[in-house]
């Protein structure tokens, strides 16, 4: 049958509708839609009774799980700060002494001032800058899509440890007194270089320690792994607390 012609004599073609920002957000792959391949997991064990291993061993899996090549490119930012502010203050304090020997000492008290008021101020300012911009900062990840316009999307997560309640106490850890581990995860969904918006969301939720080792301190990598791509995925869809 031939196709139904308009007035002016053309084929009627079918308008492909809008996206809206929920479609674009389902239609970008989250966590959950690829796997770790298993020959590429190393064995993570770490002491139970320790939470700072606890802690970093979870905040180091979940910066490999999340910066795979199909998800987020992760931002050194805050990393590269602290860095830069840490070296000024080796090569500060390095070339004070170095000037403070080579010098008479009457002569030297002065740049020794200087340069010793330098590295305090150096010094105080990685220490203001780890704990009121950074804080408990442990990821932020970047991904740009090509869907008919550059999508940019920004992932931001902070973690710590929630302590057991005092009621719950015990010498030996177990499913009922581990501590928590606490995430908090932003998300934010933009286009036009940042200046239209398409989606946020924002969600938080802790879970026992005892959820993702063992009795021995093995890791669970995968369970931790699931429940990191849930989360994730609930926060894209903006289905987040």
């Amino acid at each position: 049958m031939a196709p139904r012609k308009n007035v002016k004599g053309l084929s009627s073609v079918p308008s492909t509708p809008a996206l809206s920002p929920t479609s674009v957000v389902s239609s970008l792959p989250g966590p959950l839609s690829t796997s770790v391949p298993l020959e590429e997991r190393e064995v993570i064990k770490v002491n139970n009774y320790s939470t700072s291993e606890l802690k970093n061993a979870c905040d180091d899996a979940l910066k490999r799980y999340l910066s795979r090549p199909d998800l987020f490119k992760q931002i050194h930012l805050h990393t590269d700060v602290r860095l830069i502010l840490g070296w000024a203050g080796v090569f500060t304090a390095a070339a004070t002494g170095l000037y403070g020997w080579k010098t008479d000492f009457e002569k030297s008290k002065p740049g020794v001032w200087v340069g010793f008021i330098l590295y305090l101020v150096l010094t105080s300012l990685q220490t203001l800058y780890s704990y009121f911009v950074e804080g408990d900062t442990i990821f932020v990840g970047r991904r740009k899509t090509l869907s008919k316009r550059i999508i940019t999307e920004r992932i931001t997560i902070s973690s710590r440890t929630l302590p057991v309640p005092s009621s719950e106490l015990s010498f030996k850890p177990s499913p009922t007194n581990s501590p928590s581990y606490s995430l908090s995860i932003n998300y934010v969904q933009s286009t036009s270089a940042g200046k239209s918006l398409l989606a946020k969301g924002r969600t938080h939720e802790a879970k026992q320690y005892s959820a993702f080792f063992d009795e021995k301190g093995v890791m669970a990598q995968e369970v931790f792994e699931r429940w990191i791509g849930e989360l994730v995925e609930a926060v894209m869809e903006g289905k987040g607390a």
